[in-house]
């Protein structure tokens, strides 16, 4: 058995140095860009650094088809937060955002998942990274790529131009033109 004081998560990710993760946000209810961009900036207000970011994409639901469309995108990011400490502080951002409990796949007006953290394999009740649903989410996939192609998968061994490429995911992905900025 482990010792009670200590973290479940990886060493690596312990050290207090900075960690690289990828985070897919969604949002399909309200004012959908609004609200990925009130996201982001709460991200950073949290200390959660962004690095990159992907274009906005206009994506088909995956499962319960009788809702609006979603508007996803993905960033790559920098913290001194481990895993556990990086879904605590996401789920607080969700909940500052008012994003009400709904079944997997159902409207919401956020979700902030932690797709990945560098080659970090990770399985607890918690938290597992890399995401389990990863590899045949084309809403992901797509963003992903456009940020990271050559990122490697650390399970499948498989870049994510490669993942995106052998997806089975025939759902509709459309990249959004920027926004004008006032």
């Amino acid at each position: 058995m482990g010792d009670p004081g200590r973290s479940p998560y990886p060493e690596a990710l312990q050290t207090g140095l900075k960690v690289r993760y990828f985070l897919g946000l969604g949002s399909n209810l309200g004012r959908k860009r609004v609200n990925l961009a009130r996201a982001r900036r709460l991200l950073e207000k949290n200390g959660i650094h962004i690095l990159k970011e992907s274009s906005e994409y206009r994506t088909q639901p995956v499962g319960d088809q009788d809702q609006p469309w979603f508007v996803n995108q993905v960033l790559e990011v920098e913290t001194g937060l481990d895993a556990g400490e990086l879904l605590t502080a996401v789920m607080r951002l969700e909940g500052i955002m008012k994003r009400k409990p709904v079944p997997r796949g159902g409207p919401r007006l956020i979700d902030i998942d932690i797709l990945l953290a560098g080659r970090c394999i990770l399985a607890t009740p918690r938290l597992q990274l890399p995401h389990p649903r990863l590899p045949q989410r084309k809403f992901v996939l797509e963003p992903l790529a456009e940020i990271a192609p050559r990122l490697c998968h650390p399970v499948r061994g498989q870049t994510v131009r490669r993942l995106l490429r052998e997806s089975m995911d025939q759902s509709v992905v459309e990249r959004l033109l920027p926004k004008k900025r006032a």
